[in-house]
Formats: C-alpha cells, structure tokens, sequence
C-alpha cells in the first residue's frame, strides 16, 4: 500500500504557518480547527454544538458509542457489543449467532461488568504539574514525582465532584489533563443483529470498501433501576446524507503514533510489531484448535477469534506502513528539519537537543526486553489473571498511596476490586487448553531453563500444571475471589488455591520487567518525548493535534469517493448491492469460504419487504482509528446520520501518518438501520423511539 499524495500530506501536518491540509486530524475538543473548517464550508460548530455532542457520547471499554433517545437507548456497532452479547449468552441462547430483540422493556437483560461512561468536564493541569516536577531531576525520579502530583490532583478532583477523574497527557507529555466523567454502571442488551449481516464479508471483507454489513447494537442505560434520561442525546436525522455532505466523527481513537520519533517507529516495525504478531498468530490458532472440539467449543471461542483477527489485520497493515521507505524517508526528513531548528535556538538545544539521542538509547533498552515482556506472565489464563489481580490488590492496599503504583491509586484501587465481584463466562475445558498452549509457547520461546519456565512449570509438563491448577483453582467463583479481598494481605499469602501460588511466583518476575522497563525505557520516552514536544510548539506553535490517547476527539470531512483498484469506490452502498454480492458467491447453498457471505435466513424470507436503493454502508473523508468504532456520524444539525465501524485498507497506515488521497472512514448508513429495524426485524417500537415518532 503506497500513500497518493504523502508528501503534502506530512507538510500539512508538521507546518504550522497553515491549516492542516484535507481533514486530517484527531481533534480534542478544546483546539478545534474552527476556522480551518469555516473557511473550507461556510459553517463551524460553535460552543453549545460541541457540548451536546460531548455529553451525547459514551466510551465503552475499548470503544465508542452515543445516547440516541430520551430514554437511555445506546448506539454502537456489534463488534463492540459482541464480547457483552457472548457473556449474556448461553449453549441454550446463543445472541451472537442468532441476534436478540428484547420484545419489551422488561426483557432487557442487564450485562454484567458493561460499563459505560460520559465525559462532563476537562480541566488543564500542565502548568501546576511543572511546577511539581523540579527541573534537572533525573528521569526516574521525575517520572515519580510527575505521578505522585497527578494522582494528588485526581484525588482532590474526585472528591470535589464524586465523579471518575482520568489523567490524559497529550502531545506525548507536552501537556497534561485531567478528564472527569460520569459512569453508568446498568447497562441492558435491547437489540443485536444476527453475527452473519453484522459481519457480512467476514474477514475477507473486514478493513476494506465496498461494504454490506449491519454492524450495529442496542443497548440501554438505566439508573435507580428505570431507564435513563440522559440530559443530552443525538436525535436521529429526517433526510440522511448525500455524496459530498459534511459529517463529523466523535469517539475515542485509541492510539495513533504520529509524533513518535523516528526511532519509535523504527523499533515498532522491527521489533515490537513483529512480536506481537506472532504472538497473536499462536492465540488465534490454539482458540481454533479448541473450537474443532464441538460445536459447544467453537461458539465458546467464536467471538475471541474475531477479535484477534481484526486486530491481526489491522496490526498488518500498520507494520505495512512502516514499511513504506518512502514514507519513513518523508519522516526523518521532518525530524531532522525540527532537530535543525532546535539546535539554532541555545534555550531549545538546552533543554531538547539531547532528547532524540536518549530515546534512540531507550529503544535499544526496549529490544533487550520485549521478548521476556511478551512471554512471561502471559499465558492464556483467564484464572492466573484473577489471581495475579489478587496478590497484586492485596499487595498495593497496604502501602501508602504515595508508594503505590499508578494503576493502584485510591480509585483505581476500588474500581480494581469491584472487577473481581463481576460474574463471567468461564470454560474449564477451554482455560485447561489454553493455559496449556500457553505455558508451552513460553517454554519454548524463553527455554526450558528461563527462570519463568522452572517457576510456572517446577519440572512437569505444560498440561500437567495446567490441568492440576485449573481444577484445583476456586477462583472462577467470584465469591471467592471477594472473599479472598476481604480478607486482605494474609488471607491471599495463606491461600493454597493452586493458582495463587503460581502467581505469587510469578509476580516478582514481572516486578522486576516493570522495574527496568519504568527506568530503562517508560522515564526516558516520557521526559524526553514532554522535551521534543515543547520544542515542537516552540518552533511551529499548537497549530496540530495530539496523538489518540483513547479520549473523546472529533475529525470531519465529506461523503467522498476515492480511486483504488484502477476505478473509483462509490460513496454508498446499498440493500441491493448487499444482495448481489450474497448471490454472487452462490447464496447460503454454496457456503462459500465457510459461508462469509451467506445471510441469516430472516433476511432471505424479508428480502422482498426491502428497498434495495436504501444506502446501507458509506465512505466518508474523515480521519480515524481503533477505538472510533461505535463512534456516531452527525451532520452539520449534529443529527444522526450514521455509525462508524471500520476504515478502508488503505487507512491502516494511518496509525503512523496521515494520507488524504487514500484514508475514508466507513459507516453504517443510519437509514439502513431505521430500514432494517422495520422490514426485517419488525421492531416499530425501537424505529419509534429512534425517531422521536
């Protein structure tokens, strides 16, 4: 995949005597480009626009998702919800599979551990943390006294409002934030499509255009154990959209890794990328293994399969990226042009000339670790993750909070412990396969004699300990495991649950990796990365956005077409191309490619109730990434207009840089879902609460 037009492109971004180029960008919302969009369509959005939208959006774990009704109702794609739908489903109800449509309020089904939360405010901390953090402290010891004020500052914050306060550092350290949000911990299931439509294509289709899918989901957010109203939701457009039409993107991209030095790159592609890969590889296809067991297995591990392979393809084509030498060339010629500048300012060469350097130096450390990162402590136990929760909750509680770990603050704490309350879905079957392929993919990547493998395994063989501490183990009871917590330090250090006792072997070992890795690598990134960014706004100005960090952004640009395969991709699809393509493949007979693009028979009896000219899927000129799925697509009223919930192929490499010819976000048009829910699925009820009719 070689980037049109890149040299434009990363000009665009790193110039700041100008407006970025196209619509690129992942915007917060207090550093809008406003002029930048007025000058290019006559129209901005102002103050009051921007906060409805804001307190109309949700974060779900890992994704996005809005409030679409005066009642609660939830709005996000069915890859978000998939993993929730498998945990309320069962070998009796199989949601996933067959879809789900509660027939009345009632039938709602709660699904436990689902929290979604709502940002209501942003406050700037950068300049009360430099004051905290001396200068000339040395990067281990500024690292710690950056996170002793930061949680300082989360405390007195979430005492003042009762709410959830969230450290968010942009533009890789240059400033800091803190984001307070609302949580809604009551969240029920009200309609899922079939996995077959929601996921039309498979993995074929996945992360490419032309699309036919419905991948959309339902829920409802209730409180005091009635629906409820949220202050702010999106109502849902009258008109829906045409070629050229502006629509704006709000979710919470993941992570993108654009202002990473050269360096940073250099070792994502040929280290930590490639690890991860085959790491992902050997987990896709124990699952698959499993899955061959029964038809009981493979629905147990479907969902998690799907998983790992859209993160397979998605991290391919990030690496794919990297590899692009005329797209890296185009970085380190803009790294050196800003080193240049730095270096023609004393103040600047004082404070950052050195900072590239350091975190070369850093990468090198980071090579030396990741093998030992990626294989100790990571070994396909869903039980040996409870119990490491446990001796590291139980070990955290007792320090004082200035001693504990970022992650065990006093909220974090809690919130730690009331995970391990939440009921899940648990295979002893599937946990004794999986821990087993684990701890014999650890043994042969680290040998037989690395410390973590004469720990976990003493001598015996992976399924023996895998088999005698799955059984032996209490802790899929989450009764137990709150029990375990109440009782504290030494009721978890006098446990003999056989998974307790590997953990608590092998929690020093991963202390020790966090250790080197804060000194070596974590402290050098953060101070030095803060130190180039500086200088970046010293030299071109705040005239840019700050990479993803999973908080709320906004990005914008029109319905657009684009050149791919020698032709032109049409803006929309529509119910009738969905059609096409099934009986281009030979219907649900043929069961081509393991029947990726056979439909639920639902739709085949329904067919003839639908139009097939209604847009179903649609490419839009807007700048996204993981962690944008479930985002909403509102027009110009900040109406909704449709649901995001892939990119193109060619976007992939955006993770690294933006390519404006190429990159199109794509979306669930919002009148194939009012369609749907009426034609095929019967559900007046839900058309009507959408449309406020």
């Amino acid at each position: 995949m070689k980037p049109r037009s890149l040299a434009l492109s990363l000009l665009g971004f790193t110039l700041a005597a100008a407006a970025l180029r196209a619509e690129e960008g992942m915007w917060t919302f207090d550093n809008l480009p406003t002029k930048a969009i007025q000058a290019k369509y006559g129209w901005a959005p102002d103050q009051a626009w921007l906060d409805h939208l804001r307190l109309s959006c949700l974060r779900f774990p890992g994704a996005s998702g809005s409030f679409v009704s005066r009642d609660g109702l939830v709005l996000t794609n069915h890859h978000v919800g998939r993993g929730w739908i498998q945990r309320v489903s069962s070998k009796e109800h199989d949601y996933v599979k067959n879809g789900f449509s509660a027939p009345s309020r009632e039938a709602e089904i709660k699904v436990p551990g689902l929290e979604l939360v709502t940002l209501m405010a942003m406050d700037d901390i950068t300049e009360r943390l430099a004051k905290a953090v001396k200068a000339g402290l040395p990067e281990k010891e500024a690292l710690k006294a950056r996170e002793t004020e930061i949680e300082k500052i989360k405390k007195e914050m979430q005492e003042k409002s009762g709410l959830i306060c969230e450290h968010v550092s942009l533009y890789q350290g240059g400033e800091h934030w803190i984001y307070t949000y609302k949580k809604h911990t009551d969240v029920r299931l009200v309609f899922a499509p079939e996995l077959q439509v929601a996921l039309f294509g498979g993995d074929f289709d996945n992360f490419t255009y032309p699309r036919h899918s419905l991948d959309m989901t339902l829920f409802r957010v209730y409180e005091n154990g009635k629906p409820y109203q949220p202050k702010d939701f999106l109502k849902w457009t009258e008109t829906g959209l045409k070629a050229g039409d502006l629509t704006f993107v709000t979710g919470h991209p993941g992570r993108t890794n654009r202002q990473d030095t050269l360096a940073q790159m250099v070792y994502a592609r040929d280290w930590a990328l490639p690890m991860g890969l085959k790491d992902m590889e050997a987990r896709r296809q124990a699952l698959i293994d499993f899955g061959k067991a029964s038809p009981e297995a493979a629905r147990q591990v479907e969902t998690q399969i799907l998983g790992i392979e859209n993160g397979l393809k998605a991290r391919n084509g990030y690496l794919a990226g990297l590899k692009n030498r005329e797209a890296l060339d185009h970085i380190k010629a803009h790294e050196e042009a800003l080193r240049a500048k730095v270096a023609k300012t004393p103040a600047l060469q004082t404070e950052a000339g050195q900072s590239w350097t350091r975190i070369e130096q850093a990468m090198k450390a980071a090579r030396g670790l990741i093998k030992e990162q990626t294989y100790v402590g990571t070994a396909y136990s869903t039980l040996l993750g409870h119990a490491l929760s446990l001796v590291r909750i139980t070990d955290q509680e007792d320090l004082p909070s200035d001693q504990r770990l970022p992650e065990f603050s006093d909220a974090n704490l809690k919130a730690a412990k009331a995970r391990q309350g939440v009921p899940g879905p648990f295979y002893k079957e599937q946990e004794i396969f999986m821990f087993t392929r684990g701890l014999a993919q650890a043994a042969r990547e680290l040998g037989p004699q690395h410390r973590f493998v004469k720990a976990m395994l003493g001598g015996k063989s992976p399924a023996e300990v895998a088999k005698a501490a799955v059984e032996g183990s209490k802790l899929s009871d989450p009764a137990v495991r709150k029990a375990l917590l109440a009782g504290g330090k030494k009721a978890v250090a006098d446990s003999a649950d056989p998974m307790i006792l590997l953990a608590r072997k092998l929690e020093p070992l991963t202390r020790e990796l966090r250790k080197k890795q804060d000194e070596q690598v974590t402290s050098v990134v953060a101070e030095h990365g803060a130190r180039i960014a500086k200088a970046r706004f010293a030299v071109y100005g705040k005239n840019t956005y700050p990479d993803a960090t999973f908080t709320m952004r906004l990005t914008y640009g029109p319905v657009a077409e684009y050149k791919a395969n020698g032709t032109l991709m049409q803006p929309f699809t529509t119910f009738g191309g969905l059609f096409d393509r099934h009986d281009g493949w030979g219907g649900n007979a043929a069961k081509a490619h393991d029947g990726a693009w056979a439909l639920p028979q639902r739709w085949i009896d329904r067919r003839g109730a639908l139009d097939p000219t209604v847009p179903l899927n649609f490419a839009h000129k807007v700048d996204i990434i993981g962690g944008n799925s479930g985002s909403p697509v509102v027009d110009r009223k900040g109406e909704v207009v449709g649901l995001i919930f892939d990119g193109n192929i060619e976007m992939l490499p955006g993770n690294y840089y933006y390519d404006e010819a190429a990159n199109r976000g794509v979306s669930l048009d919002a009148r194939a879902i009012l369609h749907a829910l009426d034609k095929v699925y019967g559900a007046t009820a839900l058309v009507a609460e959408l449309t406020g009719k």
